[in-house]
């Protein structure tokens, strides 16, 4: 029996424990926009215990003559019991993040080195950037500060999207990369020496935007607002609240909502070299439950939802839930210890 529940669990359990994170996310999501309390809770284990018992039994009695019952009479009985008994009883326990764990955990700033893992990995520039970095070399990202309405929302300034849009172009090409020390204390970005016009012009004018030498081919990475230097290149990263309280900014909210003050209006986007900059996840509001939903949570009466023919807010609500495992660095917490009975 053990063996044959093992791929059916691990399916199961993953299934749920993925759905129920994709949910809670989005719930958090909602809530902060409205200005409510964020609460994460953590699956920490899943015991399945199962347990088959199996009994059989029989009785018998012969017949004896002249012992006291009558002459002939049937008193024989022969029977039998069978029963099976079948136990399924899963233990799973849930760690709430707070205290030490949720500072660390959402309060702490990503790390450069992450962030550059992952633009070496692929993930597109813009994205990675416009999540995780405030500013670069004093060049500010847009940030939600104080609340969400028009009032808290500064924009990015616009030399930010044009070096967005210039690191795209270099990373499109696949003549930048990220190279650590001996012992992964230092991070250097290398633009490698190109044969196209169009990036050795690309990679000018970031050097001409963040103040770097343009000579340069190699530039180290730190933590910072200013660089010491024109061959540093300094980021102050956000940590994983402000990722959030940017990314529920955008969220679609009903205007009843707006109309009974219970939540601001959506701000609007920022103006980039073509245009109003969209959001980078679309998450809308429905009386009605969708019916095509990727995930979709009820909240105040109304559904919020990210459609599942929308591949890109898909793949960036997916992304946000990566984030998390960039600033978990191991947790002191006492996990608990369970006692699981065995029988032979």
């Amino acid at each position: 029996m053990g063996p044959g529940s093992v791929t059916r669990d691990r399916f199961d359990y993953s299934e749920s424990v993925g759905e129920s994170w994709k949910t809670q996310m989005l719930l958090n999501l909602v809530k902060l926009r409205y200005g409510d309390i964020p609460v994460f809770m953590d699956v920490g284990q899943v015991v399945a215990g199962y347990s088959l018992q199996r009994t059989l039994s029989g009785t018998a009695a012969v017949n004896t003559f002249n012992q006291g019952a009558p002459l002939n009479a049937v008193t024989s009985v022969l029977g039998g019991t069978a029963g099976v008994i079948y136990n399924d009883s899963p233990t799973i326990t849930y760690t709430p993040l707070a205290g030490e764990r949720f500072a660390r955990s959402m309060m702490s700033n990503i790390p450069p080195s992450s962030v550059m893992n992952v633009l070496q990995a692929g993930f597109p520039v813009d994205v990675v950037l416009r999540l995780s970095v405030q500013s670069i070399n004093g060049i500010d990202n847009r940030r939600v500060a104080g609340g969400i309405s028009r009032e808290h929302v500064r924009p990015a300034n616009p030399e930010f999207y044009q070096l967005l849009e210039q690191l795209g172009r270099i990373q499109n090409s696949g003549d930048i990369g990220v190279r650590a020390g001996p012992k992964g204390d230092t991070l250097t970005l290398v633009f490698r020496r190109s044969h196209s016009a169009a990036v050795r012009q690309a990679v000018r004018n970031v050097a001409n935007l963040l103040g770097l030498d343009p000579d340069a081919k190699e530039f180290q990475i730190v933590y910072g607002a200013v660089p010491r230097n024109n061959k540093e290149i300094a980021l102050v990263t956000r940590s994983i609240f402000e990722v959030l309280l940017d990314i529920s900014s955008s969220i679609i909210v009903p205007d009843t909502h707006v109309t009974e003050r219970r939540v601001a209006a959506t701000p609007e986007g920022d103006l980039g070299p073509e245009g109003t900059i969209p959001p980078l996840i679309r998450i809308s509001s429905s009386a009605e439950r969708p019916g095509d939903a990727f995930v979709a949570i009820p909240y105040h009466g109304y559904w919020f939802s990210i459609d599942d023919r929308d591949p890109a807010s898909k793949n960036l609500f997916s992304f946000i839930l990566l984030l998390f495992t960039f600033v978990e660095t191991g947790s002191k917490d006492i996990t608990p210890v369970l006692a699981i009975p065995t029988t032979r």
